[in-house]
């Protein structure tokens, strides 16, 4: 099941970016940094007696007036392949066009996935220059890797 984030998530959801982070998929998050932005975050969980087990997270970072970032897609190593990815990403998608943004984008290293959703690549440098704020954080700025991706949510005329 896909639900919004709530505070009881935070431990789960920094133990599956933390693990993401050590392999370089992503960049680390602190437990404060997730607590100030829980509300851009999706999760997928599954119910393990009394409590929700948190199998992925990914998180709808508003950029400017149309655009959004996705960011911390993460899925639990044992459940991926099973299109708990493309459910968050979906989810994201949703709260998008929900929130009227004609554009949504991701920097990634798995273009095959995200072109499976319909995203296209483009060239890192048109998008906003806030955009690269994280860059600083990231041990592997000077030898960047990531593509960007971008899906159009409003059809061109």
């Amino acid at each position: 099941m896909i639900r919004n984030a709530i505070m009881a998530d935070v431990p789960q959801i920094h133990r599956l970016i933390t693990h993401h982070a050590e392999f370089n998929r992503m960049l680390f998050r602190s437990h404060a940094d997730l607590y100030e932005h829980l509300r851009d975050f999706f999760v997928f969980v599954e119910r393990d007696g009394e409590a929700d087990q948190v199998l992925g997270c990914a998180a709808l970072e508003l950029v400017w007036r149309d655009l959004a970032e996705i960011k911390s897609l993460a899925v639990s190593e044992e459940r991926r392949g099973q299109g708990i990815g493309r459910q968050l990403v979906e989810a994201t998608l949703y709260e998008a066009r929900r929130l009227g943004l004609s554009r949504v984008f991701a920097l990634t290293r798995e273009q095959g996935f995200f072109e499976r959703l319909g995203f296209q690549m483009v060239s890192k440098e048109t998008l906003p220059h806030k955009v690269w704020t994280d860059c600083v954080r990231c041990p592997l700025q000077e030898q960047c890797d990531e593509i960007a991706m971008v899906m159009n949510l409003v059809p061109s005329t």
